[in-house]
């Protein structure tokens, strides 16, 4: 007797409780306490004014969509920010889903431009039917072509309009593109020399270094793989465009152009000196500046002692 009031009164606390005669929630109430769970939890964020973005997000999207967000329920402009992190291949794919966002003509004109600094088109009216799209086509086929043969990729571009038939513009998109293969460019500018000039004139070497300045040149411009000609040709031009750039400098210690060409020469063979494996004898300071200044008198010695320290400190001007 005293057995069974005693289960009879657990079982009323129990229920009380939320619990089953065998120590479980019931479905109904679980459902009941997840539902004031997830409540308590939304008013809490309401009252803290914070902004769920996941949730809103996931709001946004139908139940077909999930599991990806859909960018066109996203602001235009976040949407814009997104697709120009892409490149062209992606931009591609990403049209097959959003056709009208990555079809956008601003989108790919930021690809032309950051791929093709300058292009005779871009201070042209457009003619009727241009898209970017299809000028990064174009461009795109014609830097293959140029890679493959100089001659014909130049004409590529001509023929398509994007590109005057005029050594100036021809330097400026050489200049400004950094998709052309080097060993072909080298090949196409020793036999336009008319080109080499406007590309020369397009640096700007004022207040730079003269080692540093070498380096940028040739960044642009490769060197030969050997001596020759054509690396005396670059060496005469670089010369008296860093002389043109800086003449107040050229002034203040005594150099003409045909000193920096020495330098230039000094630099070159003093850079594979100190760099080449082959070499277990390496040129020191000292005999650099003797070597130096016997070629070029007017030279200051402290002048060629900075240039082997950068050669030594930073590497090879035509790398």
């Amino acid at each position: 007797m005293g057995q069974g009031l005693w289960r009879v009164v657990r079982n009323q606390q129990l229920q009380q409780e939320g619990y089953s005669e065998q120590g479980y929630l019931t479905r109904e109430q679980s459902r009941r306490m997840a539902a004031s769970n997830i409540s308590n939890t939304n008013h809490r964020k309401q009252v803290q004014g914070g902004i769920d973005i996941y949730h809103l997000l996931k709001a946004r999207k139908s139940k077909e969509q999930e599991g990806f967000i859909n960018l066109e329920m996203l602001p235009p402009e976040l949407s814009f920010t997104i697709l120009s992190y892409l490149n062209a291949t992606d931009l591609c794919l990403a049209s097959c889903v959003w056709q009208d966002l990555a079809n956008d003509e601003l989108l790919w004109q930021g690809l032309c431009k950051s791929t093709w600094g300058h292009c005779s088109i871009y201070n042209k009216n457009p003619p009727l039917g241009f898209s970017f799209r299809k000028l990064y086509m174009q461009l795109d086929e014609g830097s293959l072509t140029f890679n493959a043969n100089p001659d014909e990729g130049v004409n590529y571009f001509m023929s398509k309009g994007n590109l005057d038939d005029s050594p100036k513009e021809i330097a400026k998109f050489i200049f400004c593109t950094r998709t052309l293969n080097w060993k072909k460019l080298r090949i196409y500018l020793d036999e336009r020399r008319d080109v080499l000039d406007d590309l020369v004139t397009l640096h700007n070497f004022r207040n730079q270094f003269l080692p540093n300045a070498l380096r940028e040149f040739f960044r642009h411009i490769h060197a030969p793989e050997e001596r020759g000609e054509y690396l005396e040709t670059l060496i005469t031009k670089f010369s008296h465009r860093f002389c043109a750039c800086n003449p107040d400098l050229m002034r203040e210690l005594g150099l003409s152009p045909d000193a920096v060409y020495v330098l230039c020469y000094s630099l070159i063979l003093l850079s594979i000196d100190l760099t080449s494996p082959h070499v277990k004898n390496k040129t020191s300071k000292r005999e650099f500046i003797r070597n130096t200044r016997r070629a070029a008198q007017n030279i200051s010695e402290d002048f060629v002692g900075h240039l082997y320290d950068n050669i030594y400190l930073i590497g090879h001007v035509a790398a």
